[in-house]
């Protein structure tokens, strides 16, 4: 059975009483259902039902309160800022928070935009640095001169050696371009008088640049120093496959 103190706090917490001004408040109801024992209250829940009981015992209102929150409507202020999500969902493996543009390399000896490479127009349009290497070629010369000893001068030397190297480099290219168009234009010679044109196997042109460079050596007087040169790596080359001595 119940006592007095909890039918006058089941009374004063029904909905009739709650609308009068002289019921008990939710904080009054729950200091009431605090000190009634567990059959107490069951006995209550099973009088006033378990919906008014729970209301009675936390202090809430009747009026249905809906169990998601309110949906907000997604505000950004800046619009690189990344959206937030909520945390009850779950995020997607691949997600995209900030729009990044893709940068596309872009190699210009394979592109159409930067046209066809012609070695003719490009030496042309750019025999200005030329003249430039030959400037510092000389002033590197002057600077050696004045450098008689230390690390300068080698470093200097050093300098000086790379660029003649890609100027005999630069010389080789021009070379064998010389011998295509000499070929290219035999060719053509060839077809305007009804021949059949006959094209050279990469071997054959090798050749024919390896023949030209002996008769540039031979005309310059540097024969014998490049085949002392050659014969020497040569013979750098066989001693590595030479057996080793056992002493």
């Amino acid at each position: 059975m119940l006592s007095a103190s909890s039918r006058e706090c089941a009374a004063s917490g029904s909905p009739r009483g709650s609308r009068d001004g002289g019921g008990l408040g939710p904080g009054d109801l729950q200091k009431g259902t605090s000190h009634m024992s567990f059959e107490e209250l069951l006995e209550l829940q099973s009088q006033v039902g378990t919906k008014t009981y729970k209301q009675l015992v936390t202090g809430n209102s009747t009026k249905k309160q809906s169990s998601r929150p309110p949906v907000q409507k997604a505000c950004v202020a800046d619009k690189h800022r990344p959206l937030e999500m909520s945390a009850k969902v779950r995020v997607p493996f691949l997600r995209q928070v900030v729009p990044v543009s893709k940068k596309v390399a872009r190699d210009p000896r394979f592109d159409d935009l930067s046209g066809e490479y012609n070695p003719e127009v490009f030496d042309k349009t750019y025999q200005f640095l030329n003249d430039i290497r030959a400037r510092e070629k000389d002033l590197v010369k002057r600077q050696l001169k004045k450098r008689r000893s230390g690390e300068e001068r080698e470093r200097l030397k050093q300098l000086l050696q790379q660029v003649e190297r890609q100027e005999m480099a630069q010389q080789e290219r021009k070379r064998q371009q010389e011998l295509h168009l000499a070929l290219k234009q035999e060719r053509r010679a060839q077809a305007q008088q009804g021949h059949r044109p006959y094209f050279l196997k990469k071997s054959e042109q090798r050749q024919l640049v390896l023949a030209e460079k002996f008769k540039e050596l031979k005309r310059s007087k540097k024969l014998e120093s490049f085949l002392s040169r050659k014969r020497r790596r040569n013979a750098g080359k066989d001693r590595r496959h030479l057996p080793l001595s056992k002493e």
